[in-house]
């Protein structure tokens, strides 16, 4: 239901851009977010998107650096990862949540003994010269 792509290996200051594939009925009724798992620590919302209100959030750690859009004729979400840093180094991954349950704020900050209801496989991305 969700299929990332795009993640890999970027020097300090380069970018990359995560697609996640969406099945379409997902999109129309789920909050859409991204997350990352950075070993030894607990999960982050990187940002989360929900549609049907069009609340946004985004993670203070990637303030100005990172931007999440989506292409809703395509099926598609993406993350927009720009002045990457070591620290951005974790395994990002897609989830959707019912859109009817949630924020987007409330999405992505979500302890992380939370489960959404849709998760991707997961794409890692490593920062480092």
């Amino acid at each position: 239901q969700l299929v990332e792509s795009g993640g890999g290996l970027a020097q300090p200051g380069g970018s990359l851009r995560l697609s996640c594939a969406v099945s379409g009925d997902i999109l129309d009724h789920y909050a859409i977010g991204w997350f990352r798992h950075i070993a030894g620590k607990e999960r982050e919302g990187v940002s989360c998107i929900k549609n049907s209100d069009g609340t946004t959030y985004l993670s203070d750690s990637v303030k100005g650096r990172f931007t999440m859009s989506r292409d809703n004729a395509k099926n598609m979400v993406y993350l927009q990862m720009n002045n990457l840093k070591p620290e951005d180094t974790a395994v990002y991954y897609c989830a959707a949540d019912p859109a009817d349950l949630t924020t987007a704020r409330q999405m992505c900050t979500a302890t992380s003994d939370y489960s959404y209801d849709y998760y991707g496989q997961g794409t890692q991305v490593t920062v480092s010269s």
